[in-house]
Formats: C-alpha cells, sequence, structure tokens
C-alpha cells in the first residue's frame, strides 16, 4: 500500500464510518461463528497500524503480522509485541498453531493467492477458523484498488472456489455493505472519469475524504445495521465480501 494511503488509514480508523462499521459487522459475525469466543490464539495476518488488534483481544491472546517493516512500529507503540513482519506467501508460524486466523482486506492484497491461503491452511489449528473480508466486484474497481495495490477483487463464488480449492470448509460467505451501494457505484464511475482526465489528486482515496459529521453518522449507523440483517441471512450484493471457514478436524 501506499504509504500515503497507510497515514490517513491509520488517522481515520477511530472515527471513519467505513472502519467503525467494518468493526461493528465483522465482531458480530465472529462473535456468532466462533465455538467459544475467549481463551483463543488468535493471529492477524496484515495487523497494519494494529486497529483490529485490539478487538481481535477479546478472544484470547493475539499475533500479528504485516508486510510492511516500518508499519509495525505503530503497532509496538500501541503496546502489542507480538508482531512479526512477514509474507503473506510464507507465513513465520508453526503448523497448526492458531484457532483464529483473521485477514481484514488482506487477502486481496497477496499476488499468489492460493500459495498464500494453503499457507494459511498450515498455520490454523485443525477445526479452527479463519475470517476473510475482500473487496467485491472487478467492475469497482478505481484509484483506491491502485493506491492500496490490490492484485484484484472478488465475487462471492470465485472466494469461495479459492478457499474450498485450499481445502477449507466454508461455513459462510456473505455480501456486505449493500445499503450505500448505491452511493458507491456513482462515486467510483466519477472517480474513474476523473481519473482517466487526469484530475486525481495524487494519493487520492475517497475513503479518506473528509466526511461531515452528520454525515458520517449516518453512514455509520446504516452500513453497521447491516449486522442484523446478517444474523438471519446471507446477503446477495455489496460492496466488500465476508466469509468465514473452518479448516476440517
Amino acid at each position: 500500500m501506499e504509504r500515503i494511503a497507510y497515514e490517513r488509514f491509520r488517522n481515520l480508523e477511530k472515527t471513519h464510518f467505513w472502519f467503525l462499521s467494518r468493526r461493528a459487522i465483522f465482531f458480530d459475525v465472529l462473535d456468532r461463528a466462533l465455538p467459544r469466543t475467549e481463551g483463543l490464539t488468535v493471529l492477524e495476518i496484515g495487523c497494519g497500524a494494529g486497529g483490529m488488534l485490539v478487538p481481535l483481544q477479546c478472544y484470547g491472546e493475539v499475533h500479528g503480522m504485516d508486510i510492511d517493516v516500518e508499519y509495525l512500529r505503530y503497532c509496538k507503540e500501541r503496546g502489542f509485541r507480538n508482531v512479526l513482519a512477514g509474507s503473506g506467501h510464507d507465513l513465520p508460524f508453526a503448523d497448526a498453531a492458531y484457532d483464529l486466523v483473521a485477514l481484514f482486506d488482506c487477502l486481496e492484497h497477496i499476488p499468489d493467492e492460493g500459495r498464500a491461503l494453503r499457507e494459511i491452511h498450515r498455520v490454523v489449528k485443525p477445526g479452527g477458523h479463519v475470517f476473510f473480508s475482500v473487496p467485491a466486484y472487478e467492475w469497482l474497481w478505481s484509484n483506491n484498488d491502485d493506491i492500496a495495490h490490490h492484485q484484484r477483487r472478488y465475487t462471492k463464488t470465485r472466494l469461495v472456489r479459492a478457499l474450498r480449492d485450499a481445502g477449507f470448509e466454508v461455513r459462510r460467505a456473505s455480501y456486505f455493505n449493500a445499503l450505500l451501494l448505491p452511493i458507491i457505484i456513482p462515486s467510483v464511475m466519477v472517480q474513474k472519469l476523473r481519473g482517466a482526465l487526469g484530475l486525481l489528486p495524487e494519493g487520492y482515496n475517497n475513503t479518506s475524504v473528509p466526511v461531515p459529521k452528520l454525515l458520517n453518522w449516518l453512514f455509520t449507523k446504516l452500513m453497521s445495521s447491516e449486522r442484523f440483517a446478517l444474523r438471519l441471512s446471507n446477503l446477495p450484493l455489496g460492496h466488500s465480501l465476508i466469509a468465514v471457514a473452518k479448516r476440517p478436524a
């Protein structure tokens, strides 16, 4: 990811509707997916500045890994010492070491998807769980993806197939961020047009565009409310995808 994007994300993770809503959705899904919710060994791959390491602590002992050595400094400044630099292609962890492995918008950054998934399968315990979130739909590719150095965006079918090919049992897969999709689609189309015309500022990412407080509050309420729908059923469309998979015992 471009350095400018890292810095902006670190500053926005506590206030921006996108980050607030993702956390609300992800941990609501995880709470219902895990056989127990404490005393687990947990690994986050692609932990970045450590924003997700904090809530993951509710499940047990948390380790983090990221490919960016400099960025791990932020994790250590927040008190997380169990963080390592490493590649998703060759995880620096023992076989069957973790009850839960989480990749929050990480898999799409890794060039060799299959190799990464086989490595994840190796480090999760038999019977253990893996949580993924990824961006949806290649046709929504924009400057955001370029800045983040994404390799791909996903459909539900593609994600499920990749997980099964790596030996995982897929417990559920669903789109999310559906309510804001009517706003996101025209925003992305305008961004594509501005990019084609050379009108985007360097490092532009629409997640970092200031959102008025009232609108940010409204978007947070709308997007995070999808966790209630996800308790009942998977969603048929959305800007992003989540999946919960299990390594067979």
